[in-house]
């Protein structure tokens, strides 16, 4: 996809900075220097280095919103919400450094529960409940917040990623995805109906 705007490709170099030495390693002088611009043009487009990561992280979110939406998710419930955790995982062991930067660094505007969710605020977090929706209007799952399951789902798809990704988890990736899916899949069973 061809960079449109200065903004953008002062983003894509953020991004690639971060993917390459993490969030700390993004600066003004740094992304100017890759770009061949001066620091201070870039203050033009970001006001300072939080809104540039805040841009990073909201592109990350933008490509897993697509992601999960481009995806047909067939199958039983279970099958299915295993299969939306699935692409978390791709997501997150695809771009580390920017599902950290994603969910769990501290920004500005992020999205924060539980009213940015029950406000449908969160695109990612909205497909997952519409399926567990979905599964306690049938009767498949029996009936609780709404919101509190979501999140709870997220929470542990993200706290297992994390550790994976931070050397806690001792397993081959073929490994990890299979323990991550057993995860997930204990968490469905308690809900059921």
């Amino acid at each position: 996809m061809p960079l449109s705007t200065t903004a953008d490709k002062i983003a894509c170099a953020a991004r690639e900075l971060l993917e390459k030495e993490g969030a700390e390693a993004v600066s003004m002088r740094r992304v100017a220097g890759m770009i061949g611009m001066t620091p201070m043009a870039i203050y033009r487009h970001y006001p300072d280095r939080e809104a540039l990561l805040n841009a990073v992280a909201n592109t990350g979110f933008e490509e897993l919103t697509r992601s999960l939406k481009r995806r047909r998710f067939r199958g039983t419930l279970e099958t299915r919400l295993v299969h939306m955790a699935n692409v978390y995982l791709d997501h997150a062991l695809e771009n580390p450094r920017l599902f950290e930067l994603m969910f769990l660094r501290k920004r500005e505007g992020a999205r924060v529960y539980p009213q940015d969710f029950k406000s449908r605020l969160s695109p990612t977090a909205n497909q997952m409940a519409d399926l567990v929706e979905e599964g306690m209007a049938c009767g498949e799952l029996r009936q609780d917040d709404l919101w509190e399951i979501v999140f709870e789902m997220g929470a542990m798809s993200h706290g297992l990623i994390m550790l994976y990704l931070g050397g806690r988890v001792a397993l081959s990736p073929d490994q990890f995805r299979a323990f991550y899916q057993r995860s997930f899949r204990r968490y469905i069973h308690g809900i059921l109906a």
